[in-house]
This record gives C-alpha cells, structure tokens and sequence, in this order.
C-alpha cells in the first residue's frame, strides 16, 4: 500500500496475505487486524476452469497495496491514482502455467500450477532461427525440447567466469521427448566434448537478412552455437543431424538461471558421498546434505574435478541429478503453497530465457504447459548419449558416438517408446490393446492381390531420404510393372513411419503393393467408405523407409541395453 496516500505506517505485502484455507482449498488474503478493519475482505480471484488447481495472486486492483510491493510487473499502489479513485488500475490477466512448464524451461517437467503475469511476455527474449526444427510443437504428436545452456560470460553476474569476452558455446545441452500420449517424457543429455558434423546454419542478422554459416565435420559438438556467428538454429540442425531427431523448439539459459531458480524455490537439497574442494568452481563442501542456491549451486553444476574421474559425463550425471532435486523441490508442498516463490520462480524463469518464436509468448509456454502437467516424475528419465573416448587421440579429450548403445536408445526415443515403467494396470490394458490391434492388422493382408498393372498409388515422401518418393516411383513402374503410380513429392506433414492408406475396395491393391515393398501389416492403414473408381491409394514414406527393395527399419526395441546410463527424475541420487 502507498502509505503517502493511504496514510498508514504499517506496510503489507500482498504475496504474504495470501493463504491456503484447508477448509475450501482456495487461496483467500487474510489481513492483519488494523488492515481488516480499514478494507473490506477480499475473495480471491477465481480460477480458470479448465486449469489445474493452483495459488492465485492478489489482483493489481486490490485496495492497500502499498507502493512498491506490486507484484512483478505490476503498478504500484494498486493501480489507483494518489486521490483513491475506485477501479482506475488496470486488471492484469493471469496466466495458470504448470511447474512442468517451468521446470521444463531449463530442466523438465512435473505437475502442478504456476501463475504467471502479462508482463513477463517483456522478460523473454526471442531468436528467429531461420527456418531450424518443425515449426513448433503440435498437441497430438510427441514434442521435442532442446534446452541449452550455454557458457556466455556477458550479460549482469556473468563477468567472473573464466573468459568474460567468450561468445559462448553449447555447454549443456539436453533434448527434452514428451511422449506423444503425455504419459512419459526422456531427457537425452548430449556431451559438448563430442566429436560430430555441423551442417550449413541459415541464421538470422540484426539487419533482417539471412546468413548461411558453413558447416563443419570432426568438430566439438559444443561449436553448434555461438562460434562462427552460429545461433540455436545451429545447435537444433546439429542434433537432428546427430540423432534423427527434429527438434520442434529450443530454449536456452545462461550461468544466472541457475543461480535465480535455485534461489527462487529457497535451494535445492544435494547430497554428497564424500567432502568437495575444487579450486576450479570454488565449490567447498563436507560430506552429507546440503541446500544450495545462488553461486553455491552454480557452482555444483559446473564442477569438473569433484566427482568421479574428474570428466564432462560425470559433470552431466551430476547435473541430471541437481535437475532432478530441482524438479522435486517444484513440486514440494512448501513451493506450491507459497505464493511468493511463485512469483519469484516467474521472474527468475523468464528473465533467464531466450526461446524460438514458437515459443516467444507466456500464451505460447502456456500451451505446452497444458501439454505436460499430467506427467509423473517418475516417469520422467535422465539418461545420456552413449559415447567412447576418440581412438583417433592419444591423450583423451574429446569422445564419439558409441553406436552399440546408441542406436537402439535413439531408436526408442525416435519410436517414442517409454524408458520408464508405466503404471502396471496401464501397461497391461495397452499390451492388451496392442496385442488385439496386432492380430486385426495381420488380418490385412490375408486374401487376394491384385494385379501390378491394377495398382494405383500416390506416393509421398513424409520424412524418407531426400528424394525418396521419385525413386521409388521409378522402382516401382520399371522393376514392378506397377505403371500407375505417381510421385506427389513431399506429404503436407511428415509421419513417425510409412504407411499405406487405402479404402476396403482396394484392399486387393494394398496387398500386391505391401509385397512389393515389404510393408509390414503395421504399414497398412484402410478407411472405412470405398473409393471412386480410378482413385489411388496413398503411399506415404516415413523415416523408417531406407530404399525401395530393402526392408523397413527393424522394428523399435523395447527395453534398453543395460550398460546405457539412465536415472528417473523421483529419485534422490548422492553424488559420488
């Protein structure tokens, strides 16, 4: 409250009045007793329907906010002029956005409720990366997350850091895959010391022209971004390169995230096996429990001679499991019921981040948000992508990819295959359900086929290799006999695998076509009305397809091999 105009020498916080009534769930204020009897009591605005439960915070219109203490973004005194006009504020909109949202901002997602104000649409700064990933995340498909985080050393609390003019690298970098049926989600740690290609980067210049950075092979993985003028673009086109995997947005951080999160959610609890002393981080700690915050924590996450054999992956299982504590401590009951780490947690999140322009509005971060409340951390996996040091060196530097363990672990998360283990009644309903879909569809192609000259297709290329759907046009009309197909070129949308659409009157056609190329009866997708005469199935090729004449990608595996690194963001892990 403005005391000048309100005349009272006792000053009230809103963010502190506002309490959980166990008796209706619902936040009310509650005022001292000079305030109750000079304002009438206020209910708290109500919640969106069709958010989840969640703290909201005292409207800027209030009466008694005192200047100064609005909450961020917010004008002082309530909005009301110094003659305590009624109404005169502005009504601010409140956003519900989930701590999966904001964990997932620089770590990951849980469940549960953040508020978030119009103005914090300010704090977000936002890059135009030219064209990189899908555009943006879709409500019905799996989604793609890559947080970075990056080493620049400009910007406030930054210049301590080693090289101040440093242009930054991508020092952390983790793909965040939501499954596609919000049940589970992988976070894929990508080491920076990893030996890899970058590919040519189209990247945006202050004047508004594009930019194409040469790529360039047998490089450090961390190179994707800030050298050479490359952006996130960069870094996005590096890891669908690396990993097969498109990247729908980015979002990255710098040093002060950490310092501001853990500070904003009262420190994050680490435990460690044995005392810490690094000269390097300035990290110093005895053995046992700690809470850190601030530089402290900074510092616990950049570590590398502290645990294990003093390397980048032991740093990151070190990181995966501050990420998890983090993410635990988002959704403990003493952050969801303090409506003043909700506000501090919104500003520290926001300030901190640059994202991608399908990502560029709390409206935006709100949409996903909706996409990721309902996953458990248990079902949340830390794992790292498998590598070996670089036989080409003899003093051990750098690493490359370990294809053994990597193949089928891209292959899962590619698949969108869980790496957790599911509720036990869910998981058995959908290996029924999956085992019931299996014996409909092999029913497909039992019966006739139909002859190669009766076949009529349209064929797509819906995330095969380039050029896919003119070759195996070709294939098809010269070593098939198959002289009415065409090419459509690429699909309007790219699919997770090929598939073959055809109505029941052409399911003869199907068959033929299914043999000629080896589709498996999963390929094999038929509507329910028949078509007109002379209308062509639809032929679309996936990522799985390699060549005409070559067998589909082996089939996803299930579980992953043992010796692959993984830790489930529930579980407290000591440092070691």
């Amino acid at each position: 409250m403005d005391a000048q105009s309100r005349g009272r020498a006792e000053e009230i916080d809103p963010a502190d009045q506002w309490v959980l009534n166990p008796r209706t769930g619902h936040y009310e204020l509650q005022l001292n007793d000079s305030a109750a009897r000079e304002r009438p009591k206020v209910a708290a605005p109500r919640r969106s329907s069709s958010a989840p439960a969640a703290p909201t915070a005292p409207s800027p219109g209030v009466p008694g906010q005192r200047r100064g203490d609005a909450p961020p973004g917010g004008r002082r005194g309530g909005g009301r002029s110094r003659k305590g006009g009624g109404g005169g504020g502005r009504r601010k909109k409140a956003l519900l956005i989930t701590s999966g949202t904001l964990a997932l901002l620089l770590v990951g997602g849980a469940a549960a409720a953040y508020l978030y104000y119009d103005h914090l649409n300010g704090n977000l700064s936002v890059t135009d990366i030219a064209g990189a990933g899908t555009g943006g995340f879709k409500k019905d498909q799996a989604i793609n997350i890559l947080v970075i985080g990056t080493d620049k050393r400009s910007g406030a609390g930054n210049e301590g850091y080693g090289d101040k003019d440093s242009v930054g690298h991508a020092d952390t970098t983790i793909l965040f895959h939501i499954a596609k049926d919000r049940s589970n989600a992988t976070a894929l740690s990508i080491p920076r010391d990893l030996i890899t290609t970058i590919p040519d980067c189209p990247t945006k210049q202050p004047d508004g022209t594009t930019k194409t950075v040469r790529g360039a092979k047998g490089v450090r993985f961390n190179t994707s971004l800030g050298q050479e003028g490359r952006d996130a673009g960069c870094t996005m086109r590096t890891v669908k390169e690396l990993t097969g995997i498109e990247v729908d947005n980015f979002m990255m951080v710098d040093f002060n995230a950490v310092k501001t999160l853990s500070t904003a959610v009262g420190g994050v609890p680490v435990c460690l096996e044995k005392a810490v002393d690094d000269e390097d981080s300035k990290l110093k700690l005895p053995q046992g429990e700690h809470r850190l915050e601030g530089e402290q924590a900074l510092a616990f996450v950049r570590t590398r001679h502290a645990f294990g054999n003093e390397s980048d992956l032991d740093r990151i299982k070190t990181q995966q499991q501050f990420l998890g504590s983090m993410m635990r401590e988002m959704k403990s009951k003493e952050t969801l019921t303090s409506p003043k780490k909700f506000f501090s947690l919104a500003e520290a999140a926001t300030k901190s981040l640059t994202v991608d322009q399908g990502l560029g509005s709390i409206d935006k971060l709100t949409d996903l948000a909706g996409e990721l409340k309902d996953i458990d951390l248990k079902n949340i996996t830390f794992t790292t992508l498998p590598v070996l040091d670089n036989p080409a060196e003899k003093v051990k530097a750098t690493v490359v990819v370990d294809q053994r363990l990597a193949d089928p672990l891209l292959q899962m998360i590619r698949g969108d295959v869980s790496l957790t283990e599911v509720e036990k009644k869910e998981q058995a309903a959908k290996e029924a359900a999956d085992a019931d879909a299996k014996a409909k569809q092999d029913a497909l192609l039992q019966g006739n086929r139909a002859p190669a000259g009766d076949v009529r297709v349209a064929v797509y290329n819906g995330g095969g290799p380039k050029g896919a759907a003119s070759t195996t046009l070709g294939w098809l009309q010269n070593s098939k006999g198959m002289s009415k197909a065409s090419n459509q070129g690429n699909a309007p949308s790219k699919v997770d695998a090929t598939q073959l659409e055809y109505a029941p009157n052409q399911a003869d056609q199907a068959r033929a076509l299914a043999d000629a190329l080896g589709l498996p009866a999963t390929a094999l997708k038929m509507g329910t009305t028949d078509a007109a005469a002379k209308t062509p199935m639809k032929l679309t090729l996936g990522p799985d397809f390699q060549k005409p004449g070559t067998p589909l990608a082996p089939p996803v595996p299930q579980e992953l091999p043992k010796d692959v690194q993984q830790a489930q963001a529930d579980k407290a892990v000591c440092a070691k």
